[in-house]
């Protein structure tokens, strides 16, 4: 059966771009409760002929914007950029917030959450203080997840299939850490923080960085995001921050995952109040 036109938007003005509005669409079909879909999913949620739903998919996919697993599809931190200020504004922002303002009233460090999209992390949330760090970093950054504390606590979550096709994903970051680690490396390294659940991360992202982090869970205790305190090495010694600031930023991850699981929320780029 054919299926019925979906009525157009376009009666409104004569400068409605349709193929626009269809992208922003297919990009909506997305939610907590769909985060994975196949073509025929997305033809279906959107109304659009199937073709129609793969070109778009396709488009979406080579900017970057969704990524193929098997036969579906799933939207990348980088739809992030797309409402960088909004993001930043509501969303996961509201739940996050209080708890980092916190971390950061007691550490008088920075404090940020990213998500893991590929090889690369992608800072999702932060808190700031007034100290010189060696790189800037804001909404949508993205470094690469084998040089930052944050990233490799979360990659220690996949298992080997998984955390083989991230690697294999070239970096989209445009900073070149300052050391680069081979593969028996990272195994050897997210074995330990796979046993300590924490990483930390001294200067190899850059000179001066230093960092630890720790994992943000579902109510499967599955990692989702990762949440760090990021220190000037030459202010902070390795044993202040494991041991003085570490417990606190565990605490805080505890309390952040206990938040979404109770809300039932995921880090999405919707608003949490909908």
């Amino acid at each position: 059966m054919k299926k019925p036109a979906k009525r157009s938007r376009a009666t409104q003005s004569t400068d409605f771009v349709e193929s626009l509005a269809r992208g922003i669409d297919v990009i909506k079909a997305f939610t907590p409760g769909r985060m994975q879909l196949t073509v025929s999913d997305v033809a279906k949620i959107t109304s659009l002929a199937r073709p129609t739903a793969r070109r778009l998919l396709l488009t979406l996919e080579t900017l970057g914007y969704v990524r193929l697993i098997g036969n579906n599809y799933l939207l990348t931190p980088k739809t992030l950029e797309l409402g960088t200020s909004y993001v930043s504004a509501q969303g996961m922002w509201d739940v996050v917030q209080p708890h980092l303002v916190s971390l950061v009233e007691k550490t008088g460090e920075s404090s940020s959450m990213s998500e893991l999209d590929g090889s690369d992390i992608v800072y999702t949330a932060r808190v700031p203080v007034a100290k010189i760090i060696a790189l800037s970093v804001h909404i949508g950054t993205r470094f690469p997840a084998t040089s930052t504390s944050m990233g490799m606590v979360m990659l220690a979550d996949l298992s080997t299939s998984q955390l083989d096709r991230a690697l294999k994903i070239a970096p989209t970051s445009t900073v070149v850490p300052r050391v680069q680690l081979t593969r028996k490396q990272i195994d050897i390294s997210l074995a330990k923080i796979r046993k300590q659940g924490w990483a930390l991360s001294d200067e190899t992202l850059s000179f001066g960085i230093r960092s630890v982090a720790a994992p943000v869970r579902n109510a499967q205790g599955q990692t989702i995001a990762a949440i760090n305190v990021t220190v000037n090495a030459a202010e902070t010694s390795v044993k202040t921050l494991t041991e003085k600031y570490l417990p606190l930023l565990l605490k805080t991850a505890s309390n952040i995952t206990q938040d979404f699981v109770s809300f039932g929320l995921l880090p999405t780029t919707e608003p949490l109040s909908k």
